[in-house]
């Protein structure tokens, strides 16, 4: 990015020529997008210039935290790269503290609606707790502890905080399960990348439902680790 920016100035300034692909980073900046040559080799995303530096500079903030303090008690999954590879990561130490096969292993989804991540002075005795999911299609109701229509005007809920607990031989249950997927962004679409992984799918989490699932299926309900803004 600096070296790119650095070459972008001296080609305006005409001290250096005015390439092809510096021409399109010119004007992807000018548009306030992300150039190509960054989003490429960046994360996955469809905000504009603004957001995603203040995005790209919020992921930094919780790496760097993460490298200085610790392990998080609570982790942001929009921060990560790659999700999915942390998801494989918690299954992975559950199985080698409890000495089983990971295939045999699945995620429970306890959504805490009752407490926010600020609230969180230990971290969990198994799995993980994650924030950072946006709902579109529906909401949760914290009223009745499970998914219900939208709110007037309102096209994204913020989910709660949620605790991905590793279970052994875990089976979701035949009703009052909806199985949402989950991608990084509103695209809903991704291609299969060399670690066999989606670029955009991430999981599906098992949301207790009151309506039948094909009520959330029609309304297109899916969750998301980022918005466009």
């Amino acid at each position: 990015m600096v070296s790119s920016l650095d070459n972008v100035q001296k080609a305006i300034l005409g001290k250096i020529v005015m390439s092809e692909d510096l021409e399109k980073m010119a004007t992807s900046l000018f548009d306030n997008q992300v150039p190509l040559i960054w989003a490429t080799v960046g994360f996955l995303s469809l905000k504009p210039l603004a957001s995603w530096f203040n995005d790209l500079l919020t992921r930094v903030d919780f790496l760097n935290d993460w490298i200085k303090n610790g392990t998080p008690k609570v982790f942001w999954i929009s921060g990560f790269f790659f999700p999915q590879a942390f998801l494989t990561g918690t299954l992975q130490n559950y199985a080698r503290i409890k000495r089983i096969a990971i295939d045999r292993l699945t995620f429970k989804f306890n959504i805490l609606d009752d407490r926010t991540k600020e609230d969180i002075t230990e971290k969990p005795e198994t799995g993980c707790y994650v924030y950072g999911f946006y709902m579109e299609g529906a909401r949760w109701d914290k009223d009745i502890h499970s998914i219900g229509s939208s709110l007037p005007k309102a096209l994204y809920d913020e989910m709660p905080m949620m605790h991905f607990q590793p279970k052994e031989d875990y089976e979701k249950p035949d009703e009052g399960i909806y199985t949402c997927p989950v991608y990084k962004t509103l695209q809903r679409a991704g291609t299969l990348s060399t670690t066999g992984h989606s670029t955009n799918f991430v999981c599906d989490v098992f949301m207790p439902s009151e309506d039948h699932d094909s009520v959330w299926i029609k309304a297109g309900v899916a969750m998301f680790t980022a918005l466009r803004t």
